[in-house]
């Protein structure tokens, strides 16, 4: 897997630099600025699925091949605004998900632990499926949803088709997140800390809506987003359980919190780092500065592969390039 002391290594020292340089023979040129595009999904749908009531946008004909969109903290579905009609003009079937804790997707159950570890957020993406009848998907997936996409390869291969991962191997190990690493590394993890302490739950609660643009303005510094534009999904923060599942996740990478003995069997399948057979394009940006190149996790992926490289384009890769995203989905499923 890409190593959090790789990652964040790279992702500090970009942050530190006057510009966040991909580094990569193989760069493509800058994406144009996207356009306004779309504003909204129109109507969601609802759907119960194992622990929850999820909600979802869905966008292409019901009888198309199927993608899967993941999206991240602090986002939700309207990064992928831009990337579903394009992908459903191609006669795909999109689907996407809010994961627990944003927008419309609730718990049925009040005793239900709020659990954000990597493997029960990828459970209720294959309780989806099963849901809406899905046998396979390809799946796309950048932060919390490249992970989420990750996971699901490894531990449920036969149900996807194909991927594209954002900033490569994310699966997480956390015998291995509870090293240190050098100050610089540590500091674009600032939150990840704040959230392990209780003044940093509180300030969230808070100021959460304060919070997230700041982290969309840190890992996005060239993307002109309006007010509106963040509004749209600021609202999925609204959740009730928004809060709780963000700050378990991050107490849970670190070894902070504890996890649910059910999903015990699942975590150490992933704690080996196991080898991804599908198909898959992974994706990397300004944010991933020196480690944009991808040869960290090259080897982690043993089926057809390419690596793509965005200059220009921060953290949130779908919103800032829908074209190249779209693009890489579907090159993806061919490959």
């Amino acid at each position: 897997m890409i190593s959090r002391r790789r990652f964040t290594q790279a992702v500090a020292a970009g942050m530190a630099s006057a510009g966040l340089a991909a580094c990569s023979a193989q760069t493509a040129a800058a994406p144009p600025p996207a356009p306004a595009g779309h504003l909204s999904f129109g109507p969601l749908k609802q759907v119960k699925t194992g622990l929850l009531n999820q909600g979802y946008a869905e966008a292409g004909p019901a009888d198309g091949p199927v993608v899967i969109l993941l999206h991240g903290w602090p986002y939700d579905i309207h990064s992928y605004v831009d990337v579903a009609p394009r992908l459903a003009q191609d006669g795909y079937r999109v689907i996407v998900p809010y994961l627990r804790g944003y927008g419309t997707t609730t718990f049925l159950s009040g005793a239900t632990m709020r659990n954000g570890q990597q493997s029960a957020v990828a459970s209720d993406i294959i309780a989806l499926m099963d849901a809406l009848k899905i046998q396979k998907a390809v799946l796309g997936g950048f932060d919390w949803g490249s992970r989420t996409a990750a996971v699901l390869a490894a531990l449920w291969p036969e149900r996807v088709k194909a991927q594209v991962l954002v900033s490569g191997y994310l699966i997480t190990n956390v015998e291995a997140q509870k090293q240190p690493l050098p100050p610089a590394a540590e500091l674009g993890w600032w939150y990840q800390y704040y959230f392990a302490t209780d003044r940093g739950v509180l300030g969230y609660t808070r100021n959460r809506d304060e919070f997230n643009k700041l982290i969309w303005k840190t890992v996005s510094p060239r993307w002109a987003f309006d007010d509106a534009t963040y509004q749209r999904t600021a609202q999925s923060f609204a959740n009730p359980d928004h809060v709780a599942i963000v700050v378990h996740n991050y107490r849970w990478r670190l070894g902070l919190a504890a996890g649910e003995a059910q999903y015990d069997k699942l975590e150490q399948k992933l704690f080996t780092g196991p080898i991804l057979p599908q198909p898959t394009i992974t994706l990397s940006s300004d944010f991933d500065g020196a480690a944009a190149d991808g040869k960290a996790y090259r080897g982690k992926f043993s089926g057809k592969y390419d690596h793509r490289v965005l200059t220009g384009i921060g953290h949130n890769v779908p919103q800032e390039a829908p074209a190249e995203f779209a693009r890489a989905v579907r090159d993806a499923d061919r490959l």
